[in-house]
């Protein structure tokens, strides 16, 4: 039955048919998941860990289903979760030597699942493997300085994969698994998305809880769903959104998700009479290369045609892309938030469990001291310049203030809304990135568009492939909306993928 199998191709609607068909089984499909990771991911490392349960895992879903019992709605479907999500029975190594025992390092055993996970086992999916990352995942382009060496692009090895979510986003580009799990503080679910011409969703905070996932920055973290459609991407969404007192901001999500689901709302005819508003220097005044402009002319006629009204640059003269406080460096990143990375660590190594072999930021700090990430040389060495994260470090049991965070959270949300309300848009549409990708030991950062305004607001955004440039590098739309706004913007992200069908499966490269 696998050899009938396009891993690459598969969807989970089509699996799902399958299965109630009896053409298909979850054992088969986890097997053509597991022949393709041994197959090419030697060459791609995508996977750190391995369950060695996951046959056995998708026999019993095949017993169950086989009996007639009632199965969760991701049943049998193969998934990959990022590194950084606690799973019981694997380490969270963050990507860091010193957090592995693989490598020389103490291992982190959580004692539970993050509740993301927990969502996924309870849906019935199939767990494959932990994937990849940078250290601490500080990088939104690539994860070179992972214990377990980098991470290649399935769409061009030569390309970075993207960061820091990179291991998710090759399993699932190069049909290793029909679904991942990413997390963003900084652009790790939208780069490694449009890096490997994927639908990613960045939801809006506190829409999906990320307790129990190893943090960045509480009030920046987001996890969401990576897979090849919008539809499967709708129903990961369907299955990780929503409440629990594990993390209980995801109150705020009450009232917030539609009723019957995010996959049920997908139409055809969803972008017709739709405002969408173009990227331009009122977002961010920095430039489209040439190449990406190109591209960007061809998406928006696309839009025309499907009956969008598109509304250039709604952000000029509204003062949005002054809130940004950028640090030095290659890149364009506002880093306000990320003070609280003691707090929130000491929070979280808490919740590990009572035999955490670390349990204070006080024993991580001592156990990392040989590689200080926040010493000059360090992946956040930015941070000791930031006067909210000395007084954070002087005390991480204490709750940090952030003002500078909360004044740029409310000024981004409020002029957001003023724009959004005056030009009477239902959503933005952007090149997710300026430029193409570079290559993978370049040492140049992914150019995107969205990250930091959106991170530190807290808004929703959907990647789409929307083209390739010349040399293959993907090219990815992002539409961004109101806070809440998933439904709408998976709609029209729905509507323009299959108006469109620009996505093609890669062509992996044998060890």
């Amino acid at each position: 039955m696998t050899d009938t199998i396009d891993p690459t191709a598969i969807t989970v609607t089509q699996a799902q048919e399958g299965f109630r068909a009896g053409t298909l089984t979850a054992e088969a499909l986890t097997q053509a998941c597991l022949d393709r990771i041994n197959e090419y991911d030697p060459n791609y490392n995508a996977f750190i860990f391995r369950n060695p349960s996951a046959l056995d895992d998708a026999r019993a879903i095949d017993r169950r289903r086989q009996a007639g019992e009632a199965l969760g709605p991701l049943a049998g479907i193969p998934i990959a979760v990022k590194d950084t999500m606690d799973t019981v029975g694997y380490p969270s190594t963050g990507g860091w030597r010193l957090l592995c025992s693989r490598a020389g390092g103490i291992d982190l055993m959580p004692a539970t699942d993050a509740p993301v996970v927990a969502r996924m086992r309870a849906a019935g999916a199939v767990i494959l493997g932990k994937t990849n990352v940078p250290v601490l995942s500080a990088s939104g382009t690539h994860a070179n300085d992972s214990w377990a060496g980098p991470t290649f692009n399935a769409t061009g090895r030569g390309f970075v994969p993207g960061g820091s979510s990179a291991g998710s986003a090759t399993a699932v580009a190069g049909g290793f698994a029909v679904l991942g799990l990413a997390e963003e503080t900084g652009g790790s679910i939208q780069n490694p998305a449009s890096a490997q011409a994927l639908v990613g969703i960045k939801p809006t905070f506190a829409l999906v809880p990320n307790a129990g996932v190893m943090p960045l920055a509480s009030q920046r973290d987001v996890v969401g769903p990576l897979a090849r459609t919008v539809r499967d991407a709708a129903l990961a969404l369907d299955v990780l959104a929503g409440f629990t007192m594990a993390d209980p901001k995801t109150a705020a999500s009450f009232g917030n998700i539609p009723e019957g689901g995010y996959a049920a709302g997908l139409a055809a005819g969803a972008l017709k009479g739709k405002r969408l508003g173009l990227y331009g220097p009122g977002w961010r005044d920095l430039p489209l290369s040439a190449a990406t402009a190109e591209l960007y002319a061809r998406a928006q006629e696309e839009l025309r045609r499907a009956g969008a009204a598109l509304i250039a640059d709604p952000f000029a003269g509204s003062g949005f892309s002054g809130i940004a406080r950028v640090m030095p460096g290659p890149g364009y990143y506002d880093a306000r938030g990320v003070e609280s990375v003691p707090h929130d660590l000491n929070n979280y190594l808490a919740r590990l469990g009572p035999q955490s072999a670390l349990k204070t930021f006080a024993e991580f700090a001592e156990a990392t001291k040989a590689e200080n990430p926040f010493a000059p040389g360090g992946v956040l060495a930015y941070l000791p310049d930031m006067p909210d994260f000395v007084r954070c470090l002087a005390n991480p049991a204490a709750p940090p203030e952030l003002p500078d965070f909360a004044g740029a959270k409310a000024a981004y949300l409020r002029t957001f809304r003023q724009v959004m309300d005056g030009a009477g848009l239902d959503a933005l549409i952007f090149p997710q990135m300026r430029d193409r990708l570079p290559p993978i030991f370049a040492g140049e950062p992914i150019q995107e568009t969205t990250v930091c305004e959106i991170n530190i607001a807290g808004l929703p955004g959907v990647t789409v492939p929307a083209g390739y440039h010349s040399g293959g590098e993907p090219f990815n739309l992002i539409f961004v909306g109101r806070p809440w706004s998933e439904a709408l913007l998976l709609s029209l992200a729905h509507d323009y993928e299959q108006a469109t069908r620009h996505r093609r499966a890669p062509v992996l490269e044998r060890a």
